[in-house]
């Protein structure tokens, strides 16, 4: 190193001595700017913008295509932990990859989740591993350590587990308040965590929405009472997203930002996720604690340093020295043989045959009747990455079978919608070219329809088109045309066949049918709105439009 090389680019130094003297070169309002998730660069020292947060439960999600392997509960069911360890490393390898080519792809992996699945009708089962806390922390041990990688120093991805503490319910889950008892707490709770965190390839945390016994979890004593005491290793804690801003607007637990910001800070929050890629509220309202003695500049310097501690473990300033950045820079671990390979294993290990009769294995010659809704469906879950190889239940028995022997029936109502004036709803067809994935010689690419506003909405005419009408229960309904697109509805307030699959923050893809006069009223479950037709096509009625002019 020449004398000209400040301490903190001397990788033949101690990760804490150069956190230290980055430290004492950046400013306080520089310090003050990485409390938010989207760090700017500091260009004066050749520092990189930086991102927390990545999601990848089981393969890189929201990034576009991606090794997709089983679900969460899926790899807790294979009870095998060199499995899961496998799995993931295949998702690390392909997240540097897919770095390497789009620097948007973060390494600060927010996975796996530990929250226990402590009752069967939480929304949210398949993001963890099981009820059991021996399990869970086991299984997700088995992952961090394959996101983490091998290498003594340097990390993979930098996993953060989620959601720190006793969150099980979406209703209300940001004002909703778990009561937990202290031997709950200890043996089971934070067991999960815990045990993990102990293994050491852990970066870090992330509070939940809810509240614990009355305290929001980004407020949680137990972060520093407990989950800093289990490692010498700098913890990075990062909030779930818009949880700051939800202490004063939903919680009401403090009067201002200002307030709620410091005491999160102080309570071990290091990384504040709010507010989309806007760091300027946060950084106002820091700046504005500091101002009002709520905060110390020692407050901000502890939660910096603990960001920083992951930056160089993942090494970002030591590039010719980062033992995963070579392999990655290529490409070659993204979609390999091997990962496709590890997917299927894993799926397979991951099936749990509760009971047999005798029907299995099948005798030769044996004919299937394959019957229900998902047989020929391949859904996805809120943190999929999109697939590259696609293979439905159905698929799966012609290959296995042959399609003489395999007999397939939906099993659901075809119908028309006939409206008031007697004309029916009409899907026009989405022919748009730009809608085409490369290779896939005019098929749509679910990812590019999905939300769109240049498909042409429904409209009507004298035939119309048969819809799939697929009954999802409690009068959940959702209407799919003959080439698989959902009826789905935008921002724009149009409905069109503009979906792949039901799903989404906010479900854009179901509807309810209610009596109405002699008929029946379609009411979109999203905006609450009934559907009516007008002029320039169908769509859901302004907010204040009377239901009768629905279809």
């Amino acid at each position: 190193m020449s004398a000209a090389t400040p301490p903190f680019r001397d990788p033949q130094l101690p990760f804490a001595k150069r956190v230290d003297d980055l430290m004492s070169r950046l400013t306080l309002d520089e310090k003050t700017a990485f409390l938010h998730q989207f760090a700017p660069a500091v260009e004066r020292l050749g520092i990189a913008p930086f991102r927390t947060g990545q999601e990848a439960l089981h393969g890189v999600a929201w990034m576009g295509p991606a090794t997709v392997f089983p679900q969460a509960v899926g790899l807790g069911a294979t009870w095998n932990e060199e499995l899961v360890r496998r799995v993931g490393e295949a998702v690390s390898k392909e997240a540097r990859a897919m770095r390497a080519r789009d620097d948007r792809v973060g390494l600060n992996v927010w996975s796996p989740t530990v929250n226990l699945l402590r009752h069967p009708l939480w929304g949210r089962n398949e993001e963890g591993y099981s009820e059991d806390p021996r399990l869970t922390s086991a299984v997700a041990t088995a992952y961090t350590r394959g996101l983490r990688g091998d290498h003594p120093a340097y990390w993979r991805t930098a996993p953060v587990l989620k959601h720190w503490l006793a969150h099980n319910n979406e209703t209300d889950r940001d004002t909703s308040s778990s009561s937990v008892r202290p031997r709950v707490l200890h043996e089971y709770d934070l067991r999960a965590f815990r045990d993990t965190v102990e293994a050491g390839a852990v970066a870090g945390v992330m509070p939940a929405y809810n509240l614990v016994n009355g305290r929001p979890n980004h407020l949680s004593p137990h972060l520093g009472r407990h989950l800093r005491t289990w490692t010498q290793e700098d913890l990075l804690v990062c909030s779930d997203a818009g949880a700051p801003s939800n202490l004063v607007d939903s919680e009401h637990y403090f009067d201002t930002h200002e307030e709620a910001t410091a005491a999160a800070l102080r309570a071990g929050v290091d990384s504040f996720t709010d507010h989309g890629t806007d760091s300027s509220k946060i950084v106002a309202r820091v700046r504005g604690a500091l101002d009002a003695g709520l905060l110390t500049e020692a407050d901000v310097d502890a939660a910096v340093r603990r960001q920083l501690s992951v930056r160089f473990r993942l090494g970002e300033f030591d590039p010719e020295h980062d033992p995963y950045a070579g392999a990655a820079d290529t490409g070659a671990d993204f979609d390999t043989p091997e990962h496709r390979a590890l997917a299927r294993e894993a799926a397979e290990q991951a099936v749990v045959l509760l009971k047999n009769d005798g029907v299995l294995p099948l005798a030769p010659e044996t004919r299937v009747a394959v019957v229900g809704l998902l047989a020929d469906e391949c859904k996805l879950d809120w943190y999929s990455g999109t697939l590259i190889h696609r293979s439905t239940p159905l698929e799966g028995l012609y290959e296995r079978f042959g399609a003489d022997r395999v007999s397939f029936a939906e099993g659901v109502d075809r119908v028309r919608l006939r409206t008031a004036d007697g004309r029916f709803l009409h899907v026009l067809p989405a022919d748009d070219a730009s809608a085409e994935a490369p290779g896939t010689e005019g098929a749509l690419d679910p990812a590019l329809l999905a939300g769109r506003t240049d498909l042409p909405p429904l409209t009507t005419d004298a035939v119309g088109t048969e819809l799939a009408l697929i009954d999802w229960g409690e009068g959940v309904l959702t209407l799919r045309a003959s080439d698989g697109r959902y009826l789905s509805v935008a921002e724009d307030g149009f409905v069109r066949a503009s979906a792949d699959q039901p799903g989404g923050w906010v479900v854009q893809e179901t509807f309810r049918l209610e009596p109405h006069d002699d008929g029946h009223l379609l009411r979109h479950t999203g905006t609450g709105r009934p559907v009516q037709v007008a002029a320039d096509g169908v769509k859901v009625a302004a907010p204040d439009a009377a239901a009768g002019a629905a279809a």
